[in-house]
């Protein structure tokens, strides 16, 4: 018996072969599957050769010999639990958590992410560049799961545009003739704007971080 993640790899290790005629790389299986190492990969791939679905051969660069599939109606129904259980969201680029660095937008990219980390309504996700929001946990490196708004309230990490131009993650202040962009980093100076200067993109959902 596998377990939902064994199956899942053999099904993708199946596909890939007949495919492309050679197995995935273990860089592609980690993206695949959605893992965060390719350690997690290498033992599922022990597992299943322990198991007997698969034989990897000595002494050659992606050689994995499928002995066995899984149960056709098992992986059908780990596909749709999986379609489930996760959503696409387009990978936008990166975002500045200190000096704010020019947008950028690469909708080609996308990621997979957990269902249950976002709720009702359109999202994106951003890659964090700079240290500015490490006082409320968010660091370099990060990447945020935004939920598309054009308003937010006083005190909301939001995704703010400047001038159309630059953007940046900050806490939203919200003042008489003004609007101020806040980090969570001491040596960073609240900076304030009027507000036709500052745009909201959006507001922060959620955050994954690889280790």
């Amino acid at each position: 018996m596998l377990t939902q993640k064994q199956s899942e790899l053999l099904t993708f290790l199946t596909t890939h072969m007949q495919t492309h005629d050679v197995p995935p790389s273990f860089d592609e299986m980690r993206d695949a599957l959605g893992l965060a190492s390719k350690s997690g990969i290498h033992r599922l791939v022990s597992g299943l050769e322990e198991r007997g679905y698969i034989r990897r051969l000595a002494n050659r660069a992606r050689a994995i010999e499928i002995l066995k599939q899984a149960n056709p109606a098992q992986a059908v129904m780990k596909a749709v639990n999986s379609a489930v259980d996760s959503v696409s969201l387009p990978l936008l680029g990166r975002i500045a958590a200190g000096t704010p660095i020019e947008a950028l937008s690469d909708p080609t990219t996308h990621l997979e992410v957990p269902a249950s980390m976002i709720g009702s309504g359109e999202h994106f996700a951003l890659e964090i560049i700079g240290d500015s929001m490490t006082g409320v946990g968010i660091l370099e490196g990060d990447t945020v799961l935004i939920q598309r708004a054009d308003t937010a309230r006083h005190g909301d990490i939001v995704v703010a545009l400047i001038n159309k131009q630059e953007a940046t993650l900050k806490t939203l202040l919200k003042e008489p003739g003004r609007i101020g962009l806040e980090a969570a980093n001491p040596k960073y100076e609240t900076r304030f704007f009027s507000s036709g200067e500052v745009e909201v993109q959006g507001k922060l959902a959620g955050l994954i971080r690889n280790y």
